[in-house]
């Protein structure tokens, strides 16, 4: 990468790197690990990262919200560490910029899609973590995470919960579950998961946990239903 591209992320992060490689590797798009001949892209530190991620957001949740219950944290938690969320810090950042992809990708506009913004956003904090320990990331993520946090009045809603009230409320039997399909890395798995509930048609969503596709599955449900809870079609 070249210098203005690592001082300004540099300077984003508050973070001088000490092992400039790190850096390069966290924003090697695979892509580019054929054309260099070989060399490593940014998955290795993605897995560290997304671990790295979760525990300093959850430390921040846990220091700044001393009242709110283990629920709240959760919901909390879930909606900052997201893929739409991480694509946001990341172009907060410009990591699409400094992103190292081969020609072809760049001109389809492969650096700024929101999954591969997401994936370089961890590899990032993985670098991070490696170069500057968790006291690194966890400034960052106060930098990043914390005002987006503090933007929900309101712990994210449970839409598994939304639904069963619903579906309770209307004299329907329980909304079902179902996993239908799981794609994807062992690091990084991504599971669908059809919901089914009496007056909405069978829906499904998606997530990196089985709990999250259920979430997704649940949202969906809710966003099908008329004013009058019957189905549309």
């Amino acid at each position: 990468m070249d210098a203005a591209a690592r001082t300004r992320l540099e300077t984003a992060l508050a973070h001088r790197f000490n092992d400039a490689s790190l850096l390069a590797e966290a924003l090697t798009h695979p892509s580019r690990t054929g054309a260099k001949g070989g060399g490593r892209s940014y998955d290795r530190l993605e897995f560290l990262g997304d671990r790295v991620l979760g525990l300093a957001i959850a430390e921040m949740l846990h220091r700044h919200y001393p009242d709110a219950p283990a629920g709240d944290l959760s919901r909390r938690l879930a909606a900052l560490v997201r893929q739409e969320t991480l694509a946001e810090v990341a172009r907060a950042l410009d990591v699409g910029g400094a992103l190292d992809v081969a020609a072809a990708d760049r001109a389809a506009g492969t650096a700024e899609r929101p999954a591969v913004l997401a994936d370089a956003m961890e590899a990032l904090l993985g670098a991070l973590y490696i170069d500057g320990g968790l006291a690194a990331v966890q400034a960052v993520a106060d930098r990043y995470w914390l005002a987006r946090a503090h933007a929900q009045a309101e712990p994210p809603a449970d839409a598994k919960s939304a639904l069963q009230e619903w579906a309770q409320g209307a004299g329907k039997p329980a909304p079902t579950y179902q996993v239908v399909g799981q794609a994807g890395p062992p690091h990084r798995p991504q599971f669908t998961v059809e919901v089914r509930v009496e007056g909405v048609p069978a829906l499904t969503g998606s997530g990196p946990s089985k709990r999250e596709a259920e979430q997704a599955a649940a949202a969906a449900a809710l966003a099908a239903r008329t004013p009058t809870g019957d189905n549309e079609v």
